[in-house]
């Protein structure tokens, strides 16, 4: 098995990292949908790259989700991982899925779950003017 060294000095075992992604993304569903959201779909894959979670916001708004989780603060957060290439692919990502999908929602934007150990932060339209 390939071990993968990380910035911390601690190694993570690359199905261990898949399936922390994994847990991540259920609980930041299940956050999302208690705030009164519905799940659309999870993991669309484009070319361009990959969104998270795809929610639903009162029948009218599409939200496209990045779920992003950092055990430590040391470097920034999890908030502040979604630097500008990410940012490129969620946008080029989510008009793929538009394009995919017309005329289907009155509107939509782009969130962020940052999970900062066990805290969770909602970053609403993340990536304003999309």
């Amino acid at each position: 098995m390939k071990w993968i060294k990380r910035k911390n000095h601690q190694k993570t075992a690359p199905g261990n990292r898949r399936q922390m992604g994994e847990l991540k993304e259920q609980l930041a569903r299940r956050y999302l949908e208690r705030q009164g959201l519905q799940h659309i779909d999870s993991n669309y894959n484009a070319p361009c790259g990959e969104i998270d979670l795809i929610m639903n916001e009162g029948n009218a708004a599409l939200v496209f989700v990045e779920v992003r989780h950092r055990s430590q603060n040391r470097y920034g957060g999890a908030a502040l991982s979604v630097d500008k290439r990410k940012q490129q692919r969620l946008q080029a990502t989510a008009q793929h899925y538009l394009q995919a999908h017309p005329n289907r929602f009155a509107s939509c934007r782009i969130d962020v779950i940052a999970i900062d150990g066990e805290q969770i932060r909602w970053i609403k339209n993340a990536l304003d003017g999309f």
